[in-house]
């Protein structure tokens, strides 16, 4: 069976190495660790950033000090009314290509964060006053603070979507979170620096960025250097990161981890996102007027022999863990395909305009997998999605780990796939015939998944046949399958049946399965494969 090819999604790397500092990025043809700011006559670089992260680690993790007491009744509302200033941007009056503004400490943000300005290699911290702030309704709150405040995060600005008016495309705050967007779309998915213990019994720990260095940009710079210190009780890491603002905005970054203490689990270049229900859900309580409610719809890995990996995601009943071997993985991505307004008929939200992110690993990962956590949640402001590569093997105390990934933060993510792609994914329970035999044990279900893109669009029904390798787990019986061309997607449709044994049978057969069955399938002509792999879990008693 021939396999797909693997798509390149951006610039060819022209170097690679496992040291961070031989790293050889070919947009704009420079080392994201030489690019411009860290020679032999400057004082401040990323190495700056690296000494400081592994002498950190040598001693016992320091907590932030608690915000003083004026901070600390503001809820949601108020913390929102407290604005920064725009007039006090930095680099405004100086008309550079980037501006930076900043966020208030308080509500859920009660670590302040040290930022930093990098000028021709000289890294000077930034006071963060409350003049740079404006107070709405909280009106006396301003004459209690103290004249330096402190910052909880920041937001860089750029024109990406005129050239006259500076957008805000990236917001770096609260944990290791950041989060951008490119043109024409809304902040939906989130990042993280690094997932520590993620879905363990003993609980996930949360480092946190505490130290930032902004490079000053040139006035022709396209791209803005942003470097971090990454704090925990359990380790320190040292990240740069090289942005550049657009249609799709895309960030580079390298990444060097100390561990204080034994971990049991890391998670590369993190992800978190929001499902609530799609057309892939099954009727609950929790549905209301609209079609589907999701900031992003599933998850794409492109593994190592050329498989090309779509599982939808689900809100299910109670927390699913998912695992996929993914050896050197080639990319993956939590991404927002369903892209019609009339998806989601949202006129505040506009869930069609989220972005995607699609995460390309520079260098080799070596051995690990992928995993995916699936939390159930009963309102939609909840995150509840997490997908992340965990390598293996972790170093010892006195080894750091080094790491280095490209981050596309997009619009309409079907260029990824190099053949046919899953566009949806349907599901409904089939109701028992009154003349049906009563002693079939188990509930049947139908499942219709849409297959679109260029390469199956160019296939004429007329002239040939399309097939299905349709794959069921145990407790898992395929009754039929059948594949034929959809006219109104000009794409091509898969259904087929399946009965899942009775709880009781199950537990029967299989005593130690506890999780859910797994489904497979993807669409061939003769030996060719034509589609991405769409992988689906399912277990009648967890759906809604």
């Amino acid at each position: 069976m021939k396999q797909h090819s693997r798509l390149s999604i951006g610039p060819a790397l022209i170097g690679a190495s496992t040291l961070l500092a031989a790293l050889i990025l070919a947009i704009p043809g420079t080392s994201l660790l030489g690019s411009g700011i860290a020679s032999a006559n400057q004082e401040f670089s990323y190495n700056s950033v690296i000494d400081l992260a592994q002498e950190l680690s040598k001693n016992p993790y320091v907590e932030a000090a608690p915000l003083p007491e004026p901070f600390s009744p503001l809820d949601y509302d108020a913390w929102r009314d407290i604005r920064f200033d725009p007039e006090k941007s930095l680099w405004r009056k100086q008309k550079l290509p980037f501006e930076v503004q900043l966020f208030h400490p308080g509500f859920l943000y009660q670590n302040t964060v040290s930022i930093n300005i990098v000028d021709n290699g000289k890294a000077e911290e930034l006071p963060v006053e409350k003049s740079m702030f404006t107070y709405g309704r909280n009106r006396t709150l301003g004459e209690q603070l103290p004249e330096v405040i402190g910052a909880a995060g920041f937001r860089i600005h750029a024109p990406i979507n005129t050239r006259k008016y500076f957008d805000e495309f990236l917001v770096f705050l609260g944990a290791s979170y950041f989060r951008a967007v490119g043109k024409s779309q809304n902040y939906g998915i989130s990042a993280r620096g690094l997932a520590v213990d993620t879905a363990l019994p003993k609980g996930e720990e949360f480092p946190w960025f505490r130290k930032f260095w902004i490079v000053k940009p040139g006035r022709k710079d396209k791209d803005l250097v942003i470097y971090a210190l990454l704090d925990s009780q359990s380790l320190t890491g040292a990240y740069a990161f090289r942005v550049w603002p657009g249609t799709t905005t895309q960030i580079d970054v390298a990444a060097r981890i100390f561990l204080r203490n034994p971990v049991e689990k890391l998670g590369f270049a993190p992800l978190t996102s929001m499902f609530f229900y799609g057309e892939n859900s099954l009727p609950s309580p929790r549905m209301g007027w609209r079609p589907e409610v999701h900031d992003s719809d599933g998850l794409l890995v492109n593994l190592a022999n050329g498989e090309w990996l779509w599982r939808p995601l689900q809100n299910l009943r109670t927390l699913q863990l998912s695992s996929f071997e993914a050896n050197d993985v080639q990319g993956f991505g939590v991404l927002q395909r369903d892209r019609n307004f009339h998806d989601y008929e949202d006129l505040e939200a506009h869930y069609e305009q989220r972005p995607s992110v699609w995460i390309e690993p520079i260098g080799a990962w070596g051995n690990g997998h992928m995993e995916l956590v699936q939390i159930p949640s009963d309102q939609e402001i909840h995150d509840n999605i997490v997908a992340y590569w965990t390598p293996d093997s972790l170093p010892t105390d006195d080894q750091p780990l080094a790491f280095e990934y490209r981050m596309r933060w997009m619009g309409d993510p079907a260029e990824l796939s190099p053949g046919g792609y899953v566009t949806s994914t349907r599901v409904g329970r089939v109701h028992k015939q009154e003349d049906a035999k009563e002693e079939q044990d188990g509930e049947v279900y139908i499942f219709v998944v849409d297959f679109g893109g260029e390469t199956l669009a160019k296939i004429d029904p007329d002239e040939e046949e399309l097939s299905a390798n349709v794959d069921v787990g145990q407790g898992a019986e395929l009754l039929e399958q059948q594949v034929f061309p959809n006219p109104e997607t000009k794409g091509w449709r898969l259904s087929f049946k399946v009965r899942f044994a009775s709880k009781s049978t199950l537990e029967r057969m299989l005593p130690d399965k506890e999780g859910p069955i797994e489904l497979r399938a993807f669409l061939r002509h003769k030996d060719d494969v034509l589609s991405e792999t769409w992988s689906y879990t399912f277990k009648p008693e967890l759906q809604e």
